[in-house]
């Protein structure tokens, strides 16, 4: 499934982004979709998912409490509330999905094989 990020940029230390990610309205219903960043250097690491249903959500720890994933049906995007940004978080956030059961409450552990192109975000002190 073809996904596209978007929200990225360059945000003072302490500030907010949102990120968004649209995926095509036929598959959306279908999908887990988390959120993933990389850093210059460092691998690529889960950051935050949500199961498809809306009703299991996983955080990474550095990210709890500060983040918020989300799923707008209406619009078929997927949103991470991003809040309290520090210069650590500077990363290329890249969306990911996977088709789901219905009944698999499943985040973080998913083989995602969809992947949208990522957007920058960039934290300054």
């Amino acid at each position: 499934v073809q996904l596209q990020a978007s929200g990225g940029g360059l945000v003072q230390a302490g500030g907010s982004l949102r990120l968004s990610c649209a995926a095509p309205r036929r598959a959306f219903s279908d999908y887990a979709m988390a959120w993933f960043r990389q850093a210059p250097g460092k691998d690529r690491e889960f950051v935050a998912g949500i199961n498809r249903r809306g009703i299991a959500t996983e955080y990474s720890d550095s990210v709890q409490g500060r983040f918020t994933i989300s799923k707008e049906s209406a619009r078929h995007t997927f949103y991470l509330q991003m809040n309290s940004l520090k210069p650590e978080d500077t990363a290329v956030y890249f969306c990911a999905a996977r088709r789901q059961i219905l009944t698999d409450t499943r985040v973080r552990t998913l083989e995602y094989d969809s992947w949208g192109p990522g957007t920058q975000v960039t934290v300054s002190s």
